[in-house]
């Protein structure tokens, strides 16, 4: 029987992954860099968060995008467990729109990125996720979004020029907002800032199977730009719960260079909320969250040491 077009594509990718791996050995070494975003642990206590990844095997964090944690008790809770900040998940709402109509969501927006990225540098993290439209509004305001977020953004650029984090740009499924939904739609923003310093993708295989024609290929067109890349399966559950190749997840991972320094892989199964910020500001499921982190990490890895032994 003749392959679907995706199991095609698929195959074609695998086929360049052994093909790599066995003429540049030296760039498959080093293992995938795993993280964990924090901000669907809600409000338990930073300690309580770190304490779960510490335990089951995870060396990075990304936080949630606030500064509302003391700097200092921050950067004890990291020494304190020996984990690492990878980086800080943007919360872009209506009233904190780099896309909006309003000067005031606008000017909270780009004051908003001001805070996170100096807080982000402070604790020596790597990126910020840039959302270019409001979560939890996926209809467009007129068709100008795009224009006044690039715009916006640009007016961002000292800010990560003076601290070095990398703004990762995200694109997010239809359902979720009204602009960037897909990779392609991402590199043509970034070519409307037009600034160096933004220059980066935050991806997010759960998005990319609802926006892309195939998961591992968007992966692929993200290149090197591609910062850190978001993990949750199709029902947005753990890894291996639903229907997503993760093997060929990982493998584009490492075709475009994910395994380096400075270049996350980052849990983050959220559930199926079209406006999943709701999760920040509810209290933690401790039962539920301890068994999804352990869950997504077991099972991620086994996949790993599958895909490197080809």
């Amino acid at each position: 029987m003749k392959p679907q077009n995706y199991i095609l594509i698929n195959q074609e990718i695998e086929k360049k992954f052994i093909q790599e791996k066995k003429r540049r050995p030296e760039r498959f070494k080093r293992r995938l860099s795993l993280s964990w975003s924090i901000w669907m642990f809600g409000t338990e206590p930073i300690e309580d968060s770190l304490e779960r990844l510490k335990r089951n095997g995870l060396e990075y964090v990304e936080i949630k995008g606030d500064t509302s944690i003391p700097k200092e008790r921050m950067k004890q809770a990291l020494e304190s467990y020996g984990i690492r900040l990878s980086g800080a998940c943007g919360m872009f709402s209506p009233e904190r729109d780099l896309s909006s109509t309003s000067s005031d969501s606008q000017e909270n927006a780009i004051d908003y990125v001001r805070q996170v990225s100096r807080y982000v540098a402070d604790l020596h993290g790597v990126y910020m996720i840039i959302v270019p439209g409001a979560v939890g509004r996926p209809e467009a305001v007129d068709n100008l979004e795009i224009e006044r977020s690039a715009e916006a953004l640009k007016r961002c650029v000292s800010f990560f020029e003076n601290t070095g984090v990398k703004p990762a740009i995200e694109p997010i499924r239809s359902a979720e907002v009204s602009l960037i939904h897909t990779v392609d739609e991402a590199l043509k923003y970034l070519e409307k800032v037009n600034e160096p310093s933004i220059n980066s993708i935050n991806g997010d295989i759960y998005h990319m199977l609802n926006g892309e024609r195939n998961v591992g290929e968007a992966i692929l067109k993200c290149g090197e730009r591609l910062v850190n890349l978001h993990i949750a399966d199709s029902n947005r559950d753990a890894p291996g719960k639903g229907q997503i190749d993760i093997d060929t997840a990982i493998m584009a991972a490492y075709l475009t260079g994910m395994n380096k320094e400075g270049r996350f892989i980052t849990f983050e199964p959220l559930g199926p909320y079209p406006d999943p910020y709701v999760l920040s500001t509810s209290p933690c499921n401790v039962e539920v969250m301890d068994r999804l982190v352990k869950d997504s990490v077991e099972y991620f890895r086994e996949r790993e040491e599958i895909v490197r032994s080809l």
